[in-house]
């Protein structure tokens, strides 16, 4: 039996308000200064997960209204959403990891290669923390896989400071989003675009705190070396 899916006709502008709360209590936050690739690493990791947990359960809990928590003690829902959880964290960690890798190398005049040595290992270390969920689903390993191609295969002097590289989050919360198809055509731009307003505060508080000389000082001396793990998701 397939995964119920959320068809209540909640009003698409409660996601402006609800998004605005979620930026209010983010911008309340001070970054730690990001003078390695460690700081780096742990950016990335956080905030590609707030991303993707808030404008998923920001989403549901909009479309479903009053019934959002007694959704939670239907199994099959929790699955799905499960599901969606971990494949849209992929796609933020796709475009944050080109849109850092992009801003590192201006800051810092490093070379495309140096920048790609860097990001590939941060995204890989990542990837490798937080392993193949039991709960992400079976295109997870897939969607990892794409991921690391993409950071790979990224031209980084191409990269521009702006919302250009965030392409796949605002895709892949419209996709994976346990919401009837009906509905997801209504909600489909207001939902990418509130996807991409979420990452304007990221981006600002990247810009504020990177210090790219110092993040990429051991790549260009050569000494990509090992960083801790990032908690999981």
């Amino acid at each position: 039996m397939p995964a119920p899916k959320i068809d209540s006709p909640v009003p698409p502008s409660l996601l402006g308000r609800f998004a605005g709360a979620l930026r209010r209590l983010l911008a309340g936050r001070r970054p730690a200064p990001i003078a390695d690739a460690a700081a780096l690493q742990r950016f990335l990791h956080t905030r590609t997960t707030y991303v993707a947990q808030s404008t998923l359960y920001g989403y549901l809990r909009t479309r479903a209204g009053t019934r959002f928590v007694e959704l939670f003690d239907d199994d099959r829902f929790v699955i799905s959403t499960n599901i969606a959880k971990w494949n849209v964290w992929l796609a933020c960690v796709s475009d944050l990891a080109v849109y850092a890798g992009g801003l590192v190398r201006r800051n810092s005049g490093a070379s495309n290669a140096d920048t790609g040595r860097l990001m590939q290992q941060l995204v890989d270390e990542i990837l490798a923390a937080t392993g193949t969920p039991a709960e992400a689903g079976p295109e997870f390993a897939a969607h990892a896989e794409r991921v690391r191609a993409r950071v790979a295969l990224c031209v980084w002097s191409a990269q521009a400071d702006s919302d250009a590289p965030f392409v796949e989050s605002p895709a892949a919360l419209v996709y994976w989003a346990p919401i009837v198809d009906d509905l997801k055509v209504l909600d489909a731009e207001i939902v990418r675009n509130s996807v991409r307003f979420r990452w304007n505060e990221i981006r600002q508080q990247l810009r504020q705190t990177l210090d790219a000389a110092a993040v990429m000082a051991p790549a260009a001396r050569g000494e990509l070396a090992g960083e801790t793990a990032p908690p999981r998701a």
